[in-house]
């Protein structure tokens, strides 16, 4: 398991402790969908959520702090 699905999976857990807190009679069914999407992507490796926004049009690309070191 590598870091970006811990990252999914510690997010999922943060916002199920929330709605634990509050209540889960009480919440809206609307805060159970980043839950979900995230457990997800977080066992499975497959991001919902990246793949919808590279459907709209958004690139894909690493951000800065993941490419590779250049030469001098």
């Amino acid at each position: 398991m590598n870091a970006l699905r811990m990252l999914f999976l510690s997010i999922a857990g943060v916002i199920l402790l929330g709605i634990g807190l509050t209540g889960f009679d009480r919440v809206s069914w609307v805060l159970y969908v980043p839950f979900a999407f995230l457990t997800f992507a977080g066992i499975t490796g497959i991001c919902p959520g990246l793949i919808f926004w590279s459907k709209m049009g958004f690139k894909n690309t690493p951000m800065a702090c993941d490419l590779p070191k250049q030469k001098p």
